[in-house]
């Protein structure tokens, strides 16, 4: 922690590489802590902010909920922090457009040209209206990228934001992580940037930057070796299977609990085709995690949502089906559901949801906080009356009714009030709804038809889907393995996906990372880096088990990194 304050404190750009378990977050939030106590008081006074650009909504909150929503923080996620930066530079965003790809060239071509439209990043998806263009996620970073290389844009973005510290940094578009680096970081101008993460962390696409690096003088590269979540078992095989990050158990009393499951005594006949070659059959692999789960109880697990998380890293058995399968299917980016940036998602399942479980538990106060309503005016009994009734018809709305049911109920109880972007889209919406139909332009059919595609959906596939989101149900799949830490992890690894092939990584480990043809490195580090976070998850016992059949020299893989507690059902 010192390194880290010692270079904020002589104004250094630096990197934390944090292993798992290392308490990156913690390290971050006391980052912030820091900057907040020495140089609030002058960057507020100046209109200046410390910028903590994050990858969730959930991340974002965190960091705000940890800093005590302080306002010379400006936490936000990667896509709001870009726009916020570039929506200004709409003269430039305009000559950028047609850069952006052959598709948007076609539509510009399409519409005889940008003219003086209104560049708006909104709902997400790239269109060209009459009076506006509606630009992508991707295209939100792509842009901010191509700014970064004009001297008055890179002056405003330090004039703002003196300090930008980005939350797992390997996650970073490799583009703007470039850009970052050779026009800040590089040039010892700009701001002074932070970056916290972990290269092995990186498992959401090649689009991703992974490892950071700078010249030495440029950029301070700090280590955290302790880890503070897993015990001494777990510890040792994650030092076997990353080498040059040795990590040190925090405990050194702890013991810990591998157990390692394949199915190669299986002798009927497995699934074939190109991603699912070599897996079980569906119903014979749910069979065997049963058996699995049965023997992990007789061993003393407990297969509790609170206690334990199965990670599905598979497509096999997860056909059990989580009721939300509609909610999934409205909208064309599934981060709009799982990282929460859909408005309406955001909304419902940050601040709906756990007020309204609150209220239900009797923890009145704690609803009142997530309602953000800090002093509600109950001065006589019907004041009571009319909350109850509120938060019951709300009770009864979120079992029985639509999401559009639960919005309209919000409006006429405000509790709690839709957010700004939900209100102004429901504006919008009624705004629209109210024209002939022939009176619509493209951009408000094409509003109305979103809008109303959420608004019909029943409420319980959100309470379903938030469950999942934020881990309250059982099972997990590759997008709820970083971050989360549970007492015990059991792991599935089958086929399904085709960037995943784990006998295939254990085969290339096996031989020598350093003998891996080049043609395969992407994939084996995709993989690799993927087993390596989910094996990193639990604090006490681990198991892992393989649907997918193994050969010999990736059991000897396996052997290697986890000892000789390897059992074939």
């Amino acid at each position: 922690m010192n390194q880290v304050f010692d270079a904020i404190n002589h104004n250094r750009n630096f990197l934390v590489e944090a292993g798992a378990g290392a308490g990156k977050t913690y390290t971050l939030i006391k980052a912030l802590r820091e900057l907040i106590k020495d140089r609030s008081k002058e960057y507020l006074r100046t209109n200046r902010q410390i910028a903590c650009i994050t990858y969730t909504n959930v991340a974002k909150d965190e960091i705000k909920s940890r800093t005590d929503n302080h306002p010379v923080v400006f936490s936000e996620t990667i896509h709001a922090f870009c726009w916020h930066l570039i929506k200004d530079f709409q003269k430039d965003l305009r000559r950028l457009i047609s850069s952006l790809g052959d598709r948007w060239t076609e539509r510009i071509d399409e519409v005889g040209g940008v003219g003086e439209r209104y560049v708006d990043y909104n709902l997400g998806y790239p269109k060209i209206y009459d009076t506006s263009i509606s630009l992508h996620h991707d295209d939100v970073i792509k842009l901010m990228t191509k700014l970064m290389s004009v001297a008055k844009f890179r002056r405003i973005v330090e004039s703002r934001f003196p300090v930008i510290l980005i939350d797992e940094y390997q996650d970073t578009n490799k583009d703007l992580a470039d850009a970052i680096v050779a026009n800040f970081i590089e040039t010892g101008t700009g701001p002074q940037v932070g970056f916290f993460g972990d290269h092995w962390q990186k498992i959401y696409g090649s689009k991703s930057c992974g490892l950071i690096t700078a010249t030495p003088e440029r950029m301070t590269v700090i280590g955290k070796q302790a880890n503070f979540r897993s015990e001494r078992l777990i510890v040792e095989s994650l030092n076997k299977i990353r080498p040059e990050l040795q990590q040190h158990f925090s405990d050194p009393d702890s013991v810990g609990e591998i157990h390692i499951f394949h199915s190669n005594g299986y002798d009927g006949e497995r699934r074939t085709g190109q991603h699912w070659n070599g897996d079980l059959p569906e119903n014979i692999a749910h069979d065997y995690l049963e058996t699995t789960k049965a023997l992990l109880e007789q061993n003393g697990w407990s297969f509790g949502p609170a206690t334990t998380k199965i990670l599905m890293l598979t497509n096999n058995v997860l056909a059990n089906e989580q009721g939300y399968s509609d909610l999934i299917g409205v909208f064309s980016d599934n981060d709009d559901i799982l990282k929460k940036n859909d408005d309406y998602i955001n909304l419902l399942s940050d601040v709906v949801e756990p007020g309204a479980e609150a209220f239900e538990a009797g923890r009145y106060g704690e609803m009142l906080k997530v309602f953000n309503i800090k002093a509600p005016k109950i001065t006589k009994h019907t004041d009571k009356k009319v909350w109850h009734d509120d938060m019951t018809m709300l009770l009864e709305a979120r079992q029985t009714k639509t999401i559009g049911d639960v919005i309209d109920l919000l409006k006429t109880t405000y509790k709690p009030r839709l957010s700004k972007r939900v209100y102004d889209k429901e504006v919008s919406y009624a705004a629209a709804l109210a024209k002939p139909v022939e009176a619509r332009e493209e951009q408000e059919t094409e509003l109305i038809n979103k809008i109303k595609s959420i608004r019909d959906l029943p409420y319980e596939q959100l309470i379903n889907a938030v469950k999942y989101i934020d881990d309250k149900t059982l099972y997990s799949t590759k997008h709820g393995v970083k971050g989360a830490e549970f007492e015990n992890v059991l792991i599935v690894f089958g086929r399904g996906w085709n960037q995943y092939n784990w006998n295939e990584m254990l085969e290339l480990a096996n031989g020598g990372e350093n003998n891996i043809p080049v043609a395969r490195q992407g994939a084996f580090e995709r993989n690799r880096n993927l087993f390596y976070v989910a094996c990193s998850r639990p604090k006490k016992r681990l198991a892992l088990l393989f649907t997918q059949e193994l050969t010999g020299p990736a059991i000897a893989q396996l052997e290697y990194w986890f000892g000789n507690n390897i059992i074939q059902i």
